[in-house]
């Protein structure tokens, strides 16, 4: 089983300046129970279905598999998904050895900007750029599968 160990933060600075690429994103979900999320993806031109299991204790790690599905396929899943859409852009942003994934979402979201870095281990170093703000690795309302349900202009 392949496993997932990402931190999460806050955005709190100018980051876009910094970034070597960026994709527009728009993800839905068949099942959003947190034992296992089934996401629907489309990422610029591609489709992506993924399955993730639930964290672990400090909500860094956990299972997840993905798998590359046709854009019309995951047109189709969409069509199909539980209410609520996640709209976004993704902005990849090198920083020493990692390279931060770093959402600025739209739509219900928008206002709502977090990164990601993913990691070999927890307690892996990495350098933290200077936009990094609050550390919400393991906070469930800042999932994606959540935000879906309880969007970031609800707080």
């Amino acid at each position: 089983m392949a496993q997932e160990i990402e931190r999460k933060f806050l955005v709190t600075g100018e980051f876009k300046s910094l970034a070597s690429r960026q994709t527009r994103i728009v993800q839905g979900y068949l099942n959003s129970v947190p034992e296992r999320t089934v996401r629907v993806r489309i990422k610029g031109d591609k489709g992506y279905l993924t399955i993730k299991g639930i964290g672990n204790a400090s909500g860094a790690s956990r299972f997840e598999w993905e798998k590359e599905i046709s854009l019309q396929e995951a047109e189709q899943l969409l069509a199909i998904c539980e209410q609520g859409v996640i709209d976004k852009i993704r902005y990849l942003v090198p920083s020493g050895h990692h390279t931060f994934e770093v959402d600025e979402f739209f739509g219900e979201n928008e206002g709502l900007t977090v990164a990601e870095v993913e990691l070999n281990s927890e307690d892996e170093a990495f350098v933290k750029p200077t936009f990094i703000g609050e550390e919400v690795t393991g906070d469930s309302k800042y999932y994606n599968s959540m935000l879906m349900k309880n969007p970031f202009k609800k707080w």
